[in-house]
């Protein structure tokens, strides 16, 4: 058995999960997805105040308060800047740490600084970016449950910059990043797997079901899940 913790992405709330969640458990797993400040069923929270520090501390609160160990660390699109900064400061608590589709960020960038977010298209004289570009997949099938739930991303979420105090490949715990296909082009996702593949500190997958493949493809990733974690 092991403990997940997923981290779900930009405008979104731990409804996302909600396809996998219950494959995991029925699996044997320790499953927790909390809902970043601002977001899902927090959105009453949201502020200008609210950045990628915030959020940070929502997960490390989650695994701090749960007394939790020996972590399956999941981030999801822009929920891999936030288990960046998970893993820089409880090394120690994670045994395997997975990107889905997510950003990877280094010391010193922001989800911006990796050609996300596309800012271009929010006003910036609001602290909230909307989300009306965040659903395209027409084949998911919680397209119009999800369109009712999205919410503004806090815009200092994905201004702030990450700071660790050492390279992630420093670090005991396992690497895996996971690049959904169908996609097409060389976007952020694409830059982030290709920076890693071939090196012998990550390893690299890639799976069907476009970028919300924990909705549209959740049994082969539960699959894939349990591939990764079984070293």
């Amino acid at each position: 058995m092991s403990t997940f913790v997923l981290v779900h992405g930009a405008w979104g709330g731990s409804y996302g999960w909600r396809y996998l969640r219950p494959m995991l458990r029925a699996a044997g797993h320790d499953v927790y997805n909390p809902s970043l400040t601002g977001l899902g069923e927090r959105v009453h929270l949201g502020g200008p105040e609210v950045d990628l520090t915030t959020h940070t501390l929502d997960v490390l609160n989650t695994i701090e308060y749960e007394d939790l160990h020996d972590i399956v660390l999941v981030g999801h699109s822009y929920g891999g800047m936030v288990v960046t900064g998970v893993a820089d400061r409880i090394p120690e608590k994670i045994r395997h740490l997975i990107y889905l589709d997510a950003f990877l960020p280094r010391d010193g960038q922001s989800l911006y600084d990796l050609g996300g977010g596309r800012q271009r298209e929010a006003p910036t004289d609001d602290w909230r970016v909307p989300a009306t570009f965040a659903v395209q997949e027409t084949a998911d099938p919680d397209l119009e449950f999800r369109r009712q739930r999205l919410s503004p991303q806090p815009r200092r979420t994905l201004e702030e910059k990450v700071k660790l105090s050492q390279p992630l490949e420093s670090h005991a715990f396992s690497r895996a990043y996971v690049l959904a296909l169908g996609r097409g082009g060389e976007g952020p996702f694409e830059r982030a797997a290709a920076s890693v593949r071939g090196n012998p500190a990550w390893r690299s997958r890639e799976i069907a079901g476009g970028h919300g493949m924990m909705r549209t493809n959740p049994v082969a990733l539960a699959l894939l899940l349990e591939e990764l974690i079984a070293v």
